[in-house]
């Protein structure tokens, strides 16, 4: 893999992870309910930082899809570690917690990587020929 292709990945996943944890990390607790607490426009930010390292650096679809559909159990999972180093009796079950964002996470990503794919090939396709 490239280093460019590499930056624009890692440059993915961080916007997709801050986009679905910033809102769920500043809600309290109490307030939130998996995975009814990420299904919004995050999960689009999600899908179009899927389809951005395809459209500009080439990358293919496994690789977007795995990286940056990681971006939201990492995010989940961030909220948890925190809440768990405060109060170790919180998040029992977080096994449960990050296996209830995987299907929206990497559907969301599926979705991006497949629809940034096509264009991506044609750009690429190009410029190799």
């Amino acid at each position: 893999m490239a280093a460019k292709s590499r930056d624009v990945l890692i440059l993915c996943f961080l916007v997709a992870f801050l986009a679905v944890g910033l809102p769920y990390w500043l809600t309290p607790l109490k307030q939130l309910s998996l995975p009814d607490s990420i299904l919004d426009a995050r999960l689009v930010v999600v899908g179009l930082m899927a389809a951005v390292p395809a459209v500009v650096s080439g990358t293919g679809f496994w690789l977007s899809w795995l990286v940056v559909g990681a971006s939201v159990p990492a995010a989940i999972f961030a909220r948890v570690a925190y809440d768990v180093i405060l109060d170790p009796g919180t998040h029992a079950l977080w096994p449960f917690e990050i296996a209830l964002v995987l299907v929206p996470g990497f559907g969301s990503a599926s979705v991006g990587a497949l629809v940034g794919g096509l264009p991506g090939r044609l750009l690429f396709v190009r410029k190799s020929a």
